[in-house]
């Protein structure tokens, strides 16, 4: 493999995959910092349970995103091996486990949403009032995840394709909703009644059924090439299935271990004081989530570009262009991380509401997270490669051996042996994020992602 960068030519191609993608992102992150913007004014308690009661819907989000991206391994490369029967397989899986993974988190929130928030809020001053308001808003936006799935699986699959600026459109429009929805009904605005943090979910939900029906109808009138409808969504090639669930399982492994330790610590964090912790904590990873729209614009364009190559067995055009797509993606994060920098001079403008020390908290957490990025750039593009090539045991060697060895330990360390705050906790424990790297390195060395994975079905 040659070293350096690609040719501006390549880059640019590769943004035009990336870009559509991290302008969705950047549109629903933006959405989320004027929805917490709203729910701010509320004080810092109901921002605080909405956040919490999110943070644990984010586990069923990861869960999602990880068998979506499973079935899209596969339907990158049959895309590229022109095998259309191939796709529709891939996106049944995609189909199928989403819709069974949510029924799983819909009946978790509609018949335990206490325990949950009061797990993520132990040790919390505020705790009584964060499990009250943050359980009931949890069994109202519990009927989203139905719809979600869906739409995942459908966006994700016309991205997996090359076609990323469908789902940025529909999604536009679903955040419109959303915000206006919120505008309406968490103060009462143009006669709507005043629902406050009902309201906010309300609008999520309304917000969801329109991007999910959108979703449907363009993918059936378009005729897309991977779209099952649902008399045809369980004639399943069984074979391929297996295959698709094995690779998903490793991945499976990885994500859950990862957004776990992430919610554990995030639990450790949420006892260092009261309501104003979690909702500056809260605040900061709303912000930062804007500067995350990098992680998916990499892992998007590898997925396409290097799986595309890998597909249609051009083995050596993958392997140079992964390493200019790592190499791409440092520079990337260096950018972004100087963005994340500049965004805390706004944090007193945004985030006026909440108190001093909440704001105070939600600066210097972005700052932490700003001086990570080019490292956290370059980790998920590691990641993409290998799961490009379903290669997905690197990932679950990384997680494993570093978030269950270093990561949780070192935070629960610093929480029962230290008196520091949960900024300076996450800014210590994350340099075990460097193991992270040359773990992922010696893995990618060993080549076993370059492999074509449309051979092993049978003609």
């Amino acid at each position: 493999m040659k070293n350096g960068f690609g040719p501006w030519k390549f880059y640019r191609e590769a943004l035009g995959i990336a870009l559509p993608v991290m302008l969705q992102q950047l549109i629903m992150s933006l959405v989320s910092l004027i929805d917490n913007f709203m729910v701010a004014g509320l004080g810092d308690a109901k921002m605080a349970a909405i956040n919490v009661a999110n943070q644990i819907n984010f586990v069923y989000l990861v869960v999602l995103w990880t068998l979506c991206g499973a079935g899209g391994i596969f339907l990158a490369q049959y895309r590229g091996a022109k095998d259309a029967e191939g796709m529709r397989q891939a996106f049944r899986f995609k189909v199928l486990l989403s819709l069974a993974v949510s029924t799983v988190h819909f009946a978790l929130c509609l018949l335990v949403p206490e325990r949950l928030i009061a797990l993520m809020t132990t040790g919390n001053a505020a705790q009584a009032e964060i499990v009250a308001i943050g359980s009931g808003y949890l069994r109202l936006v519990s009927a989203t995840w139905f719809p979600i799935a869906l739409s995942t699986a459908i966006g994700t699959a016309y991205r997996d394709i090359g076609k990323p600026r469908i789902p940025l459109y529909i999604s536009v429009a679903a955040t419109l909703v959303n915000t206006v929805g919120n505008w309406l009904l968490i103060y009462g605005n143009c006669g709507a009644p005043r629902l406050e943090v009902s309201g906010a979910a309300i609008a999520t939900i309304a917000a969801r059924l329109v991007e999910l029906a959108v979703f449907i109808g363009y993918a059936r009138f378009s005729g897309a090439e991977f779209f099952v409808g649902i008399r045809a969504l369980f004639r399943v090639d069984a074979r391929l299935f297996r295959d698709i669930l094995g690779k998903s399982a490793m991945m499976l492994v990885s994500e859950t271990t990862w957004v776990v330790s992430e919610t554990v610590v995030t639990a450790l964090y949420n006892s260092r004081g009261g309501s104003e912790t979690v909702a500056g904590m809260a605040a900061g990873w709303t912000i930062a989530n804007i500067f995350f729209l990098v992680f998916s614009g990499i892992h998007t364009g590898v997925a396409v570009i290097v799986g595309g190559s890998l597909g249609a067995g051009r083995l050596d055009d993958a392997r140079e262009k992964a390493g200019w797509l790592r190499r791409g993606a440092g520079a990337a994060g260096l950018a972004v991380g100087a963005g994340a920098a500049l965004s805390t001079l706004l944090v007193p403008l945004v985030f006026a509401n909440l108190t001093p020390t909440a704001r105070a908290i939600t600066s210097g957490l972005v700052f932490v997270i700003a001086a990570y990025l080019p490292l956290w750039a370059v980790i998920n593009a590691q990641f993409a490669v290998s799961r490009a090539g379903g290669d997905t045991a690197l990932g679950m060697y990384v997680d494993l051996s570093v978030n269950l060895l270093l990561f949780i330990p070192g935070a629960a360390a610093l929480t029962l042996l230290t008196g520091i705050g949960p900024v300076a906790m996450l800014a210590i424990v994350k340099t075990s994020d460097f193991a992270k790297y040359a773990i992922a390195r010696w893995r990618l060395d060993k080549e076993a992602w370059v492999r074509n994975l449309t051979e092993r079905r049978p003609a």
